[in-house]
């Protein structure tokens, strides 16, 4: 699913994120979404989530 849409991203889905340092080589992050960060119900680059490990970054995908 698409990481843009707040609606599809919840607490304790599993996503793939792009870190602030990746973003240049657009590595992704696999984790477990703690907090959603991004209060809009959309955004361009992907909605902003803390995982579960404390790392923060942008979805790109939801896998669950």
């Amino acid at each position: 699913m698409d990481g843009r849409e707040r609606k599809n991203i919840a607490a304790g889905k599993t996503v793939h994120i792009v870190l602030k340092k990746d973003q240049k080589t657009n590595t992704l992050t696999k984790g477990v979404v703690q907090d959603i960060l991004t209060n809009s119900a959309s955004h361009p680059h992907g909605i902003k989530v803390r995982l579960r490990d404390g790392q923060v970054g942008r979805v790109k995908e939801v896998l669950d």
